[in-house]
């Protein structure tokens, strides 16, 4: 069994397990409490207000105008992409700019086609629906929503047994917005019913500086552009953790300054908070110290790297390795985990001279 093999039962702990820890982290992706309030107060109201993602906005505008103007609901839509990129949003934007109302679900709370069937039998005709984690819905959900999404129809089913009877339920035309972090997971046949795909981008840093400006006026926060770039250059391309640290640097300036913040202010708050000029945190950084110092760069596998870090194979799994090996600060490879130059680079620490494995964690031939 490969060191880093994992069974169904562990994937599914594993994608729980991962989120829940990514919820706890400043530089985590996935929302808490404190960032859906907070997001309901920035979120763009359209198009022209949205920053970043320039081509999916560009596709979405004409789907939308040319839906308009033939006086017909939009097609169905899915967005996909990493926590925090602004699937929410746009499903939000979506709605206003078809002047529709738009009820919002997600896939787990789904779990039978009778909960799916109750919701769709209320929707109004042009209303958007919203399906966060659209892959996680349950089987029989998911083959209703075939029909509900091609025919505008669904069968009810009444009775059980030989004596079960189907009815048919005509539905009023409406939008599916489905958005989901893991695209693979879709079937075919569900992928194939949406008229409009998009995938969703991380954000450069100049379009996170903009994005923190925007949010920084709308929290009555100031900010110089130094400042705006220094968060902006640790927010790991996504604008949910550029508006998050923008709160923690706010909340440092207005105690230990004049509450202006400005770069030297933004480096001293992320400091105090543990996130580092690449946007590393303490989980990130403990993962590639152990790998350096005690493996030597690797490779090494999974379950004795999470050991060796205090933490849940899933949580180093989920949480830190999506991240770095995106950096380019570690590799995943058939024998185990292996760290790049760039990683020996950022943590200031020179290779061993003895180790053989080269940044792929492969060795030459014979071992040489």
């Amino acid at each position: 069994m490969n060191w880093d093999d994992t069974g169904p039962d562990e994937s599914a702990t594993a994608t729980t397990g991962g989120a829940e820890a990514s919820a706890e982290r400043l530089v985590g992706s996935v929302a808490d409490g404190e960032d859906t309030a907070v997001e309901a107060a920035l979120r763009p109201k359209d198009l022209g207000e949205f920053v970043g993602q320039p081509k999916v906005r560009e596709q979405l505008d004409l789907v939308l105008r040319a839906a308009r103007q033939r006086g017909a609901t939009a097609d169905h839509v899915l967005l996909s992409g990493a926590p925090g990129l602004g699937k929410t949003t746009l499903s939000m934007i979506i709605a206003a700019e078809m002047g529709a109302p738009i009820r919002i679900t997600s896939g787990p709370a789904i779990q039978h086609a009778g909960d799916l069937a109750a919701i769709l039998s209320s929707l109004q005709e042009g209303e958007v629906l919203f399906l966060d984690e659209i892959h996680r819905m349950s089987r029989p959900a998911e083959e209703m929503l075939y029909m509900a999404m091609e025919d505008f129809r669904v069968d009810v089913i009444v009775g059980k047994g030989p004596g079960a009877t189907a009815i048919p339920l005509e539905l009023p035309p409406f939008t599916l917005v489905g958005a989901t972090t893991r695209a693979g997971l879709l079937p075919p046949p569900l992928r194939d019913r949406f008229g409009f795909t998009a995938h969703m981008e991380f954000y450069e840093a100049e379009e996170l500086e903009r994005v923190l400006h925007r949010s920084a006026r709308l929290l009555d926060v100031s900010t110089d552009e130094a400042g705006a770039r220094e968060i902006a250059g640790r927010s790991r391309g996504t604008p949910r953790i550029a508006n998050r640290l923008l709160r923690r640097v706010r909340d440092y300036a207005q105690v230990k300054s004049d509450g202006v913040i400005t770069s030297e202010i933004a480096r001293q708050a992320l400091a105090v908070y543990e996130v580092d000029e690449r946007g590393l945190d303490r989980l990130d950084r403990a993962v590639l110290s152990s790998l350096l110092k005690l493996f030597n760069g690797g490779p090494v596998g999974l379950s004795t790297l999470a050991v060796a870090v205090g933490e849940e194979r899933e949580t180093v799994e989920e949480v830190a390795e999506p991240f770095l090996v995106r950096e380019g600060l570690l590799a995943r490879t058939p024998r185990g985990r292996v760290a790049t130059p760039a990683a020996w680079a950022h943590l200031n620490l020179t290779p061993p001279a003895s180790s053989r494995a080269n940044s792929t964690g492969q060795t030459g031939l014979f071992g040489m």
